[in-house]
């Protein structure tokens, strides 16, 4: 008998037409022995429970909990996560598209090379649900690993959410969420990492769609650069609150600080105190930071060259990133 994959899947306000397509692209997966659990976080919008509903009554893989007051995007994930029971956990965004083969290539690779967590490839779909960028591991840099200690599943999120499956002892090495937690996908690498370790997928398995709405989309620096501009301005003083909070806060110290919450080797917990340690040093920088080296002791990789320069830029030369800035 197939082991069970719970699917955790959060809505809230979402826009009916996406949410349908995902709905059905999960429960026409050839990889039936599935259940499907769905929070939604006290949506205002009438459609969106109505639609959760008919999906439930037309299929009993169909779990569906209706949040009284809104839980926040990281909470909802632990509700759900609270509710799973199965060997195996997926998360899916609500807004995506999942090809048929999805699960079962997941569930295979997990089985075949005995670690706690896979992460696949996808492209990326534009509101259409066409295809505006193939090969999202190539487009994003996002790095390869295989195996367990790695750093970089430390360093970095290593694969998005929507691109994960993990196992059961992973969930229950997350949960209770701490108050440092701030991504969930992060998260569940770094435990899978001090377990069992990590494997990848080539094949791209769904549609991750890129819209004005994503939460954590798949933009590219240019297009966060943009969508900055516009809301703040191109001063260097707002180059530097990008920098500082934007880029090194929430996208790597904040992620560190969550990671050495959990860490349960003394390696691990002074590894992150060093990186750390490191991420505030840049903060403080101005024009330019020496300690090149700490970055490829920390954050350099395998297939990371196009996003190492562009980092390496933000951290250590913000003068020349500022420019950068300027002329986006």
């Amino acid at each position: 008998m197939k082991e069970k994959v719970d699917i955790l899947l959060t809505t809230y306000n979402t826009h009916i037409p996406y949410l349908k397509e995902q709905i059905e692209s999960i429960l026409n997966q050839t990889y039936k022995e599935i259940n499907l659990l769905i929070s939604d976080d006290a949506s205002t919008k009438k459609e969106v429970i109505k639609t959760l509903q008919e999906y439930k009554e037309k299929d009993n893989r169909v779990k569906i909990y209706l949040q009284e007051k809104n839980l926040g995007y990281i909470k909802n994930y632990e509700f759900l996560l609270r509710k799973s029971r199965a060997p195996f956990i997926m998360f899916s965004d609500h807004d995506d598209i999942w090809y048929e083969n999805k699960v079962e290539k997941s569930v295979e690779k997990i089985k075949k090379e005995n670690v706690d967590m896979v992460y696949c490839n996808a492209n990326q779909i534009d509101e259409k649900g066409e295809i505006i960028k193939e090969n999202y591991f190539k487009y994003k840099n996002v790095p390869l690993l295989k195996g367990s200690h790695n750093c970089l599943a430390i360093s970095r999120c290593i694969g998005i959410a929507c691109s994960q499956i993990i196992t059961r002892d992973v969930k229950k090495q997350m949960i209770p969420f701490t108050d440092k937690v701030m991504a969930h996908d992060w998260l569940a690498a770094f435990i899978a990492n001090e377990g069992k370790g990590i494997d990848y997928i080539q094949e791209p398995l769904f549609g991750y769609r890129l819209h004005n709405t994503n939460i954590f989309g798949g933009r590219s620096l240019s297009q966060n650069l943009d969508k900055w501009k516009k809301e703040n301005g191109n001063t260097l003083k707002s180059y530097q609150k990008y920098r500082n909070e934007k880029v090194i806060d929430r996208a790597y110290l904040d992620g560190a600080e969550m990671c050495l919450q959990y860490a349960r080797t003394e390696e691990n917990k002074k590894y992150l105190s060093k990186l750390i340690d490191y991420y505030k040093n840049l903060k403080k920088s101005k024009i330019i930071n020496f300690h090149l080296a700490k970055y490829y002791y920390f954050l350099s990789g395998k297939n990371l060259l196009k996003k190492e320069i562009k980092e390496i830029v933000i951290f250590h030369f913000p003068i020349i990133g500022y420019i950068r800035f300027r002329m986006n």
